[in-house]
């Protein structure tokens, strides 16, 4: 690689302030979100740089309902997020993973608590347990649905992949793969548990997501995040 000088590096890195769209893509793997006495909420930890007057604050335990504070106690999710509130520009990464910018207009997903970047104020949102999953896998498997209008920042190990899921063509998944789903989707479990995957010899797909319905689901090329069968 031929070495830069340092112009040309300051060139090359620079920010880029090119509109006046709310929230931009820096490149593949930093946000930038543009504030004016608003507020988002983002992952605890995603900032990587700020300009401005920001300030950051963590959810109220009673913020959003007594039902939402005790799935957080329960689940451990809400201590994820953090609201960055003010006015300036606001730099966002998580892991160095890429991101994907999605534009809600009245519909939903359902996205893994991994890979949930950030997401405008005004969007609603709840904690979900996956149904028929307790007892089947160790640990659980809790998700953030989202809906209602405006944006929302998805990160992905790698570029994500979209599959189309039709009423006589089911989709099975890697759970430590699977990033979203259609907020309509309500994903099953799958096992495939047999002696030798209870002396240790299993090929490491024994629990796949079943989706079912009308609808779509998105994986990407990286297994985040152990997930096993209970033995």
């Amino acid at each position: 690689m031929t070495p830069k000088t340092l112009t040309e590096f300051l060139a090359e890195t620079a920010d880029q302030n090119q509109g006046d769209a709310p929230w931009e893509l820096e490149n593949e793997r930093i946000l930038e979100v543009k504030l004016s006495q608003q507020r988002v909420w983002m992952k605890a930890g995603a900032m990587v740089a700020y300009r401005g007057g920001i300030k950051f604050e963590r959810e109220g335990a009673f913020e959003h309902g007594a039902s939402r504070f005790f799935k957080e106690m329960f689940t451990g999710e809400g201590a994820k997020l953090t609201k960055a509130v003010g006015s300036g520009r606001l730099f966002l990464a998580e892991g160095g993973k890429r991101i994907t910018l999605l534009k809600l207009e009245g519909d939903g997903v359902t996205v893994n608590g991994n890979d949930l970047l950030a997401f405008q104020d005004g969007i609603e949102w709840d904690i979900r347990m996956t149904r028929k999953l307790s007892g089947m896998v160790a640990g659980g498997l809790f998700n953030l649905q989202l809906k209602g209008h405006g944006l929302i920042a998805l990160t992905t190990h790698g570029r994500p992949l979209t599959l189309r899921v039709a009423r006589n063509m089911p989709v099975f998944t890697d759970p430590n793969a699977t990033v979203a789903w259609s907020s309509n989707l309500e994903p099953e479990f799958k096992t495939d548990i047999s002696l030798r995957t209870l002396i240790g010899r299993a090929s490491g797909e024994s629990v796949q997501m079943a989706f079912s319905g009308e609808g779509f689901v998105v994986v990407q090329p990286y297994e985040e995040q152990p997930f096993q069968a209970q033995r």
